[in-house]
């Protein structure tokens, strides 16, 4: 069995190694294939830029600031954390230069560049800078899988076999009087688990059931035994959501890579806001000044010159030099006063393996959103720990992979379902506070066992009770397009697929839903809408559908459009679900994935509305038993109700 284990574990690192090769085939034909205008469309070029600053930066040898000249504030993949290069289309022929985005304005970035000076080819103009390929997540990864297949008669060791099944996880006595005020009994339960639990504990959270919430008790109650806690999750929000979380129960936090969300409680709990607040950070600044002060006197000798020039050039880089490594070492100690400090270090698992991070051990590490990690990326973390917590939901968004040979072959399989297979070392929170029963069961019967219930404070939450607001008193309603001759059109470019019709008849739909609470809405509350498509051309086509109706105009900010990825973890008071396909063939593609469709159905509190073609979708068994469902609960509209 344990040879199993190892076979398993070798062949992800190969998994992953034609992961790694066709996400670089996808980046390269992407540059290759497309102009720099289409890139930019694309958003993974800015071009022109100029360069409007110059520094030293923290850590770094150099701080540049870049801002785009045109094209203002068009959408772009550039964020903090990735990698970018710096080119001029001037000089095609020199080596572009690499850099990290370490701010990122809606025109404007701030690059981390490590090289004491800039070319000269940046001042000639015709600058731009593209999105680089991510080889850093690959590389630390198979370290990762290295590790874990060459550990022998060590901690990795024993956690890797009982992870795989081989040896049973050990447990201390599960203390029941340990109660925390808030907390439910499933969840109490959870957190019982995780105090006792020496290698492994997972909290089982479907949509709504207050994981966070319990994870963050879970870590305040390992606190009182450890000084120092690691937590990773594979999405940056979701780590900030946990930064913020544990900050306001009066926990130490350090927020380790980039922040996603610009909350100051995140901010605040950044390596770079705890050293500007550090006592020593004055004469930090004035030893970086003064280097920066040399090497602009060094930058002033440019291209021809003598002898002397040269001689007093190389004296002012000697002299910046010698001022940053006095620098250097003032900064070593104020992070390593910082690291020191944090009761919690949170971060992607790929940052919690940089340098700074290198000789740490742990006893602890809590990995949220864990069943949408690849399994070698969870390995990050847990080869740095003695045991591990995983807190998840393998019913809704699965990893992202990208060659569907890899992702057959098994890549996909996450490390948080191989344990969930683990005996008695999972709990299930079976209590959910976000959404009305009706909007709840249909999941509920579907991935979770009919365990779920829904708490009294939601069971029952419509937007209106009043008889005659026929849209508002009901929770969920499916409308069927079937016989519409609404026909689905795929874009040629993006491959992506759209249904204008669908579009506007939900545009139609929502209109009415809001004229009716309108003149229902007592209180003046507003209300929250989220609009939902698995398609990002049919998410474009909502997109500009609502930014130019004059009635919508006035709840803009009360409406999200995105993509079902861009929903998770999130709620509204009323989402809409286009289904998009309608087709002859009964042809449904990436709607066939149930578990995203999970998280689509579960976002809404008191109203969800799907639409779709029922002709299209009835073939496939999970979409019979939703229309079955939508029937059962008098829920099915004919789209003919509409128009």
């Amino acid at each position: 069995m344990k040879e199993q284990g190892l076979e398993r574990l070798k062949e992800l690192r190969q998994l992953l190694k034609i992961e790694r090769e066709e996400d670089f085939e996808q980046y390269k034909a992407h540059f290759a294939r497309n102009n720099i205008n289409y890139r930019k469309e694309k958003g993974v070029t800015w071009y022109p830029v100029v360069i409007t600053n110059t520094e030293i930066g923290l850590g770094e040898y150099l701080s540049i600031d870049i801002e785009r000249t045109t094209n203002h504030n068009e959408p772009h993949q550039f964020s903090n954390g990735k990698n970018v290069a710096l080119f001029s289309q001037q000089h095609p022929d020199e080596k572009q230069l690499n850099g990290t985005i370490k701010i990122i304005n809606p025109n404007k970035i701030r690059l981390n560049l490590s090289v004491d000076e800039l070319p000269d080819w940046c001042d000639d103009g015709k600058l731009g800078i593209n999105l680089l390929f991510d080889e850093a997540s690959y590389k630390e990864m198979d370290i990762a899988l290295e590790k874990v297949i060459n550990a022998n008669h060590t901690r990795l060791a024993h956690l890797r076999d009982v992870l795989y099944g081989i040896k049973p996880p050990v447990f201390d006595k599960v203390d029941e009087s340990l109660k925390i005020t808030g907390l439910n009994e499933s969840q109490n339960e959870a957190v019982r688990k995780i105090v006792a639990a020496k290698d492994v504990a997972i909290i089982h959270g479907p949509p709504g059931t207050g994981k966070t919430t319990t994870l963050v008790q879970a870590i305040r109650q390992t606190l009182l035994t450890e000084k120092q806690i690691l937590v990773c999750s594979p999405s940056n929000t979701a780590v900030d959501l946990l930064t913020e979380k544990l900050h306001r129960e009066g926990i130490n936090v350090l927020r380790l890579g980039n922040p996603a969300r610009v909350s100051e409680d995140v901010m605040n709990n950044t390596l770079d806001a705890k050293i500007a607040a550090h006592v020593s950070y004055k004469d930090l600044k004035n030893y970086l000044k003064m280097a920066d002060e040399y090497f602009r006197m060094a930058g002033k000798y440019k291209r021809t010159f003598g002898k002397e020039e040269r001689e007093q050039r190389q004296l002012y880089y000697n002299e910046a030099r010698k001022i940053l490594s006095e620098a250097r070492v003032l900064e070593d100690y104020i992070l390593y006063e910082q690291f020191d400090k944090a009761q919690v270090i949170a971060c992607t698992p790929v940052v919690s393996s940089n340098r700074m991070m290198r000789d740490k051990q742990f006893t602890s590490v809590f990995i949220d959103e864990a069943a949408q990690a690849l399994e070698p990326l969870c390995w990050i973390p847990i080869s740095r720990s003695n045991r591990v917590i995983f807190a998840g939901d393998h019913f809704q968004l699965p990893p992202t992979v990208k060659s569907k040979r890899a992702e057959d072959a098994g890549l996909k399989e996450t490390l948080f379902e191989r344990s969930m297979a683990i005996e008695n070392a999972s709990v299930m929170l079976n209590t959910q506070y976000r959404m009305h029963e009706t909007i709840m069961n249909f999941s509920n019967k579907q991935f979770y066992n009919s365990n779920l219930v829904a708490h009294t404070s939601v069971k029952d939450s419509v937007l209106s009770f009043d008889d005659n607001d026929f849209l508002l008193r009901t929770p969920f309603d499916f409308i069927d397009t079937a016989g519409c001759g609404f026909t689905e059109i795929t874009n040629p470019e993006s491959l992506s697929t759209a249904n204008p019709e669908e579009a506007t008849l939900l545009i139609n739909h929502l209109k009415s839903v809001l004229e009716q609470y309108e003149l229902n809405n007592k209180f003046g509350k507003l209300i929250t809408i989220g609009i939902i498509s698995p398609y990002k051309e049919q998410v474009q086509h909502l997109t500009n559908k609502v930014a130019e109706d004059e009635f919508l105009k006035n709840y803009l900010s009360q409406i999200a459009i995105k993509t079902i990825d861009g929903f998770q973890g999130q709620e509204r008071d009323v989402i809409y679900i286009s289904l998009v396909r309608s087709n002859d063939t009964m042809e449904i593609g990436f709607l066939s994935d149930t578990r995203r469709m999970n998280v689509a159905l579960t976002r809404a509190k008191k109203k969800l509305v799907v639409i779709g073609d029922s002709a299209t979708l009835g073939n496939h068994p999970f979409y019979k038993s939703f229309l079955d469902y939508a029937d059962s609960v008098n829920a099915y509209k004919s789209a003919w109700e509409f128009l």
